[in-house]
């Protein structure tokens, strides 16, 4: 499904605004820190007014309306005392960002120079948000909780300071540049998890057969099926030797 014309060119102006059109020009140096988070930030609400926001003994990414806005990168678990203290009082939404494409460009520290950028072999997907989920899962069934799946093409920029003859090893990563808007998928209810279950998943079914249905690891297949169970899209049925079965629970 093809993002409308008003999102991409929203994307586009905060990107602008943040990475600025002569980005290259001006040197690896210029770029701020978390750019990811900063871009989102403003194509979510152009009004920087409404930026930082004290709420409640803490600061909202976005707090507009009587509602908040927080956009997390990694470690959700990091958010679990404001959620604590945001759910009961206000809708919040959880804004992730998935790199679907990446190219890496590595920057020499000492001169600045940037090597010839190479598209990375690793692909993101949707999936990626469960193992986080996990995390703050005490919170999922809250209906002030939402989230909001931003899947982007990026650069990432590495420093080469790391360990090895190429030095990329355990390297510090500098900086992400989204480049594309590529899709956004909302969690608004309970219901829009059934999303995550792939339409040609065969029941009863493993997490074996869910990684292969939905096209990814296992590793990441398991936290998966546990929080689809966990929120009721799916239930345990049985066992076929060691592996549970699943079925989908009819809403």
């Amino acid at each position: 499904m093809s993002l409308p014309k008003e999102k991409k060119v929203a994307f586009e102006a905060a990107r602008n605004k943040i990475i600025g059109v002569d980005r290259q020009r001006l040197g690896i140096g210029t770029l701020s820190e978390k750019s990811v988070h900063a871009i989102l930030k403003h194509y979510m609400e152009p009004d920087e007014d409404r930026h930082e926001v004290p709420v409640e003994n803490f600061v909202a990414d976005i707090y507009s309306d009587g509602a908040i806005i927080e956009i997390q990168t990694k470690q959700f678990y990091r958010m679990r005392d404001k959620l604590k203290t945001f759910l009961p009082l206000y809708p919040v939404t959880v804004v992730y960002p998935i790199p679907r494409e990446k190219w890496l460009v590595w920057i020499d520290p000492e001169t600045g120079e940037l090597a010839e950028r190479r598209k990375s072999p690793l692909k993101g997907n949707l999936y990626t948000i469960f193992p986080e989920l996990y995390r703050i899962k005490m919170f999922l069934k809250d209906p002030n909780l939402k989230f909001r799946l931003v899947l982007m093409d990026m650069e990432e920029y590495k420093l080469l300071n790391g360990y090895g003859k190429d030095k990329k090893k355990r390297a510090d990563k500098f900086d992400r540049i989204p480049t594309e808007l590529v899709e956004e998928v909302e969690i608004n209810c309970i219901q829009d998890y059934m999303q995550f279950v792939p339409y040609d998943l065969e029941e009863p079914f493993t997490v074996k057969n869910f990684a292969k249905a939905a096209h990814i690891s296992v590793a990441l297949a398991q936290p998966a099926v546990h929080i689809l169970a966990y929120v009721g899209m799916i239930e345990k049925v049985g066992k076929k030797g060691n592996a549970h079965l699943y079925r989908t629970v009819e809403l």
